[in-house]
């Protein structure tokens, strides 16, 4: 079980370093729902070249190639549960990274997440 966990949670990092990469490279690339096709072609060709969205993709890469493995071991009931500590990293760090307002609610929320996960894993631990 702790193999699962430390798998787990660089997984996780990966994935959420992944998914922050990606949502700052495309805010600076601009937004997609208001261009027209030749927008979205050139906005396209940028992403290709673009080091946060590369990076992004890489470090996504790592998430599901470290999620495999854990899937070979095991139980996926145990597992994708796991995966929801995305949501506690990503509000903490999309605050400080890309000045997002996380409101109460939402903390509230995260916590329960947490809560959740620990629960699950310890019951696959059982």
């Amino acid at each position: 079980m702790l193999k699962t966990v430390v798998v787990m949670l660089v997984a996780v990092i990966a994935g959420t370093i992944g998914d922050l990469l990606l949502a700052r490279g495309m805010k600076e690339l601009g937004d997609l729902s208001t261009m027209n096709l030749r927008g979205i072609m050139n906005v396209s060709l940028q992403a290709l070249t673009s080091p946060k969205l590369v990076a992004g993709t890489a470090m996504l890469a790592i998430f599901f190639f470290l999620w495999l493995a854990v899937l070979s071991w095991e139980d996926l009931s145990v597992a994708l549960p796991m995966q929801a500590l995305n949501y506690v990293l990503v509000a903490f760090l999309s605050q400080y990274f890309l000045h997002e307002v996380v409101s109460p609610l939402r903390w509230a929320g995260t916590v329960l997440v947490a809560i959740g996960v620990i629960m699950i894993t310890k019951s696959g631990a059982a």
